[in-house]
């Protein structure tokens, strides 16, 4: 593991994050409880993919591990997706 699969660094790239969660209203709800998350800047939801996707931008290093706990306690899932494109 390393700095940059454990974590979410701060910038213009962000993180994207596959969920199981299907219905608009539960991304929603995601989406409510990690912006509420110190560090966290913005959460723009893909609905034009399967499974449904979210990207994550932050203003701090903010762990994957605490976004999985969030959105695990909401009853759903989140996978981080591969490295940022250079």
């Amino acid at each position: 593991m390393s700095l940059l699969t454990e974590n979410i660094i701060p910038g213009s790239h962000g993180k994207i994050f596959g969920t199981n969660a299907v219905h608009k209203e539960d991304l929603l709800e995601i989406k409510n409880a990690l912006l509420k998350m110190h560090g966290i800047k913005d959460v723009i939801i893909n609905l034009n993919v399967f499974p449904k996707e979210f990207t994550i931008y932050t203003t701090t290093l903010v762990k994957v591990e605490n976004i999985q706990n969030v959105v695990e306690h909401l009853g759903f899932h989140a996978i981080p997706q591969g490295l940022f494109k250079l």
